[in-house]
């Protein structure tokens, strides 16, 4: 069983605290996009919407203040971040220059036992891709992606990375699930896992590149296609 991110759907096994279990249902209605940007969060609808007292649910949105999905200001309120290309590219940025080092450090010692956990993890992503189970994919997906930056052995690149990669997931919504597009992701992080386990650190980050630039790409051409009907 591979360790699976805090706020991620489904993780962690074991009993969460009412905090945990407030941030958890958060999160998942902030990707999801029930939540959607601009979303004023109230305490008491939450509390209601939840069904827990406000203690928890005001712990859980701190959480996703931490996570950047959540804005709070003092005397104002809390509510969810808003969208932008600007913000997608700064993520994007951001993303590239983390991941693709914790990729070039996986692949200079990734191990049988990663290859195992990563090979299990795709394999999970594509089955729930082609069934349509959303919430699983992405859980899959995710952990896919970090057990191959887990094994590159620092304590601090996947701390660092988490919170870019919860932002970028919310832009999600531009991913057709198509046949052919669940196809040609699964050659992607393909071509990413073959190359970790080849110890080829050049080749890792040519194929994450590849990777993360073709999703912003459809993203991007999504998003510009909506502020135009706009």
């Amino acid at each position: 069983m591979t360790r699976r991110l805090e706020l991620t759907p489904g993780g962690p096994s074991g009993r969460r605290t009412l905090a945990e279990e407030a941030a958890a249902e958060l999160h998942e209605l902030i990707l999801s996009g029930e939540l959607p940007s601009g979303t004023a969060l109230r305490l008491e609808e939450l509390a209601k919407r939840l069904d827990m007292s406000q203690m928890p649910i005001r712990e859980g949105l701190r959480r996703m203040q931490a996570l950047g999905l959540v804005e709070i200001v003092p005397h104002k309120g809390a509510w969810v971040r808003e969208l932008s290309l600007e913000d997608l590219r700064d993520t994007h940025e951001t993303r590239l220059a983390l991941e693709t080092l914790a990729v070039r450090a996986a692949a200079t010692r990734f191990a049988e036992t990663d290859a195992t956990v990563a090979r299990a993890a795709l394999a999970e992503h594509v089955r729930l891709s082609k069934v349509g189970d959303i919430i699983a994919s992405r859980q899959a997906h995710t952990e896919f992606h970090f057990a191959i930056y887990r094994a590159g052995g620092s304590r601090w690149l996947p701390r660092a990375i988490e919170p870019v990669w919860q932002n970028s997931e919310r832009y999600r919504f531009g991913s057709r699930q198509t046949k052919a597009r669940i196809e040609q992701t699964r050659r992607e992080h393909q071509a990413i896992l073959d190359a970790c386990v080849a110890h080829d650190e050049a080749g890792a980050e040519a194929a994450l590149r590849e990777h993360l630039e073709g999703a912003m790409q459809r993203i991007t051409q999504t998003m510009e296609r909506r502020y135009n009907k706009a």
